[in-house]
């Protein structure tokens, strides 16, 4: 197989992509994406979720859509209108992809806020934003917007995702309200009218504001950017034309979907079909990999660094033979992964050095990352040329964009 000419067929083969030439049919909205693809995929699984006790929960495009109508009805009950902002102050969850497009199928718009922010800074976006309505996770959300509450005048409903460990028998007014009672809402409205999610769709413009992507605030007050239903779809488009991301694929996210990184995959994932599991607790991302086996996963470059940095470590600490295979493993597999991105053939000699480092090394770097990653992705900061070499040599290349 070691020829003169790359081997496509090999992650890191021709790393460089080009824009193409023409891109798929974009979507007029959001919502119409998601409903072009239910309408395609209905019974392929669309997600997956850890269930409280254990292993994962699976989410097909149709039950997904049935839930992210009667939570967008919900919306549509409490009164949203076009554009208007709903905040999610949440971690990465399920929950969190389906409130956010049950605004997006409402017509409003979605405010991101960290769950890590400050009660003034959230003070401060939801005013900046004129947020309506607030998605918050769980007490310790509820906790800041309580404190804060003289301060947001114009939200007039929290919803809370978990209110199991939040009492709420002592509310006087319907300011904080649960998910289920949106739900339930929603529901009724469908009752009555049927179609009220697909009317108010109908009526969304690609002009029309989606997202407002506020900074982590970590450098002065958060910022906000506005972005519209056309920049999202238009990115979905663009990331299918690559080629670089199959429907038959399964990606782990995590990722903050407060990022515009995150709605990045969330947009991508409603384009192409792909299976998304979703679980945004870091310290679980190993043991994740592990059981879910996915095909790709994106994270910022930290991820990665810490990643190269703990198996280094570790193997250095044992020292002996055991390091100096290992490293010979790195320097062989360096070596091939330059070739092969430069198109040059690989010789025979390090082709069969290249297997016994795969076999003796690569092969169990791979299955502790569950054995089916085909790439990595990075963004939002530049990745460690050093790093990026590492898992170049080790066969999982990192794409960066």
């Amino acid at each position: 197989m070691f020829d003169d000419e790359a081997d496509e067929s090999v992650p890191g083969a021709g790393r460089i992509t080009r824009g193409p030439e023409q891109l798929p049919a974009i979507q007029r909205s959001l919502g119409s994406m998601l409903y072009a693809r239910i309408a395609s995929d209905s019974e392929r699984e669309a997600f997956r979720s850890p269930r409280p006790g254990g292993g994962w929960e699976s989410w097909s495009w149709a039950r997904s859509g049935e839930r992210i109508e009667e939570l967008a009805a919900g919306f549509l009950a409490l009164g949203l209108r076009p554009e208007e902002r709903v905040a999610i102050a949440s971690t990465t969850r399920l929950e969190w992809i389906f409130a956010d497009l049950a605004v997006m199928c409402a017509g409003g718009a979605t405010t991101t806020v960290y769950p890590s922010t400050h009660a003034d800074d959230i003070a401060f976006i939801l005013s900046d934003s004129g947020s309506r309505f607030v998605v918050a996770e769980d007490g310790a959300q509820l906790t800041k917007l309580l404190q804060q509450r003289s301060e947001i005048p114009s939200v007039e409903r929290v919803i809370l995702l978990d209110p199991l460990a939040v009492d709420l028998s002592a509310r006087t007014d319907e300011w904080i309200i649960t998910l289920e009672d949106l739900a339930g809402r929603g529901r009724a409205l469908l009752r009555a009218h049927p179609t009220a999610v697909r009317v108010a769709d109908a009526a969304v413009r690609p002009d029309h504001l989606a997202t407002l992507i506020y900074t982590s605030g970590t450098t002065g007050r958060p910022k906000g950017v506005e972005l519209t239903h056309s920049n999202w779809t238009y990115e979905g488009a663009a990331i299918e034309a690559l080629g670089l991301i199959r429907a038959d694929q399964l990606q782990l996210l995590w990722l903050p979907l407060a990022h515009s990184f995150g709605k990045v995959l969330l947009t991508a994932q409603l384009q192409i079909g792909f299976t998304s599991a979703v679980d945004g607790r870091v310290d679980k991302i190993i043991d994740n990999l592990a059981d879910l086996r996915p095909n790709f996963m994106a994270g910022a470059p930290r991820v990665y660094e810490k990643v190269y940095a703990r198996i280094v470590s570790m193997t250095d600490s044992e020292g002996g033979v055991k390091a100096r295979i290992f490293h010979w493993a790195i320097g062989i597999g360096g070596e091939v992964a330059e070739r092969r991105i430069s198109g040059k053939a690989v010789p025979a000699a390090l082709a069969v050095q290249h297997r016994l480092a795969e076999r003796l090394v690569f092969s169990k770097i791979k299955a502790r990352m569950g054995g089916r990653i085909e790439y990595f992705v990075s963004g939002s900061a530049a990745l460690s040329k050093d790093v990026g070499a590492w898992f170049e040599a080790v066969g999982l290349p990192v794409l960066e964009g």
